[in-house]
């Protein structure tokens, strides 16, 4: 017997098995990483702007926004726990946290490390209004270290 249904059923089943090809093989992660580097890279080009205008307050809250971003994406990438229990339930890891964990998981090293803490400080100065603390200088510096990390560090 040749339904149309049982031909349409047959269809319906290859696509599905295509579907399942394909997040089998990681097209569906390569597609969110292509996203999220779509998205990092219109914030840290917003940065640029800022910097370029000597905003460089709201510059380093954002570039330090795409910063922590990018360590929970390698934490999800690498295995590595992106929550921790607390008395309340499930809470997102502090940056730092994640960044010391990343070290722990060889994901980079301890210099990395060391750069993504300071870089961490300065946009915590920047989101807390120590602007006095930093300067325009080191901001510009944080930008190119941190699209420079981005680009390596996958």
């Amino acid at each position: 017997m040749n339904s149309p249904w049982l031909h349409s059923i047959e269809e319906g089943l290859a696509i599905l098995s295509a579907i399942q090809d394909e997040i089998a093989t990681g097209w569906v992660r390569n597609l969110k990483g292509l996203i999220t580097a779509e998205v990092f890279t219109d914030f840290l080009d917003m940065s640029r702007h800022l910097l370029d205008e000597k905003y460089k307050d709201p510059a380093a809250v954002m570039i330090g926004s795409v910063l922590e971003e990018h360590l929970r994406h390698l934490a999800n990438n690498h295995g590595v726990s992106i929550e921790i229990t607390t008395a309340k339930g499930l809470a997102p890891k502090k940056a730092d946290s994640l960044n010391a964990d990343l070290v722990k998981a060889n994901v980079y090293g301890i210099l990395e490390q060391k750069n993504i803490t300071a870089w961490l400080d300065l946009r915590n100065k920047a989101a807390h209004g120590k602007y006095s603390e930093y300067v325009l200088s080191q901001v510009e510096i944080m930008h190119l270290g941190v699209l420079e990390f981005i680009g390596r560090v996958k």
